[in-house]
C-alpha cells in the first residue's frame, strides 16, 4: 500500500476536487499544496508572485512537499507546476502513488475561467491556458498513473483512483 496519493496535472483538471472525495472516501487526510503553502507563509499565491516572483513561490512549493511528503495516509493536490522540478517529481515519486489528472484545453479554459487568483493566468485566459499548455505538454508524463477527467464526474474520478490503490 502507497503511504500517500499525490494528484498532478494542469490546473483546472479537478485535483483539489478529486482529491477531497477520494481522502474522504479512503480516512484519510487531505492537503491543497497552495493552501499548505498560504498558510505556512501568510500570503497569497497572487501576491507572493507579484513581490517576490515565481522562483520564490516554487520554492515554498519543493519546501511544502519535502515536508508534507514525510507524512502517511494523504492525498496531496499539487500546484499545477509543481512538476516542473526535478526534486519535486523525484519527491513525490519516492513517497507515493502519482496521478496525472488531464483534461482538454477547452475543458480547463471553462474551469479556471472566473478564477481570478490564478496569476499565471492574467490576460487572456484562453491565450494564456494554451501558451501553458504547449510548454507543459510532457510534464506530467512522469506520473504512472493518467486519469482524463474530461467526462468524469469527480465521484468517479475518485473511485478510479481508489480502485488503483487497491490493485
Amino acid at each position: 500500500m502507497q503511504r500517500n496519493i499525490v494528484l498532478v496535472g494542469f490546473m483546472g483538471t479537478g485535483k483539489t476536487t478529486v482529491g477531497r472525495i477520494l481522502a474522504n472516501r479512503l480516512g484519510w487526510t487531505f492537503t491543497d499544496t497552495d493552501a499548505f503553502i498560504q498558510e505556512q507563509t501568510g500570503m497569497t499565491i497572487s501576491r507572493m508572485f507579484e513581490e517576490h516572483g515565481e522562483a520564490f513561490f516554487r520554492e515554498r512549493e519543493t519546501e511544502a512537499l519535502q515536508e508534507l511528503l514525510q507524512r502517511r495516509n494523504q492525498v496531496v493536490s499539487t500546484g499545477g507546476g509543481a512538476v516542473l522540478l526535478e526534486e519535486n517529481r523525484r519527491l513525490m515519486l519516492e513517497n507515493g502513488l502519482v496521478v496525472a489528472m488531464k483534461a482538454e484545453e477547452a475543458v480547463i479554459v471553462e474551469r479556471v475561467r472566473g478564477d481570478k487568483g490564478r496569476p499565471l493566468l492574467q490576460g487572456d485566459v484562453v491565450e494564456r491556458v494554451h501558451t501553458l499548455v504547449e510548454a507543459r505538454r510532457h510534464a506530467y508524463d512522469f506520473a504512472p498513473v493518467q486519469l482524463h477527467t474530461d467526462r468524469l464526474p469527480p465521484e468517479e474520478a475518485a473511485r478510479r483512483i481508489e480502485e488503483m490503490l487497491e490493485a
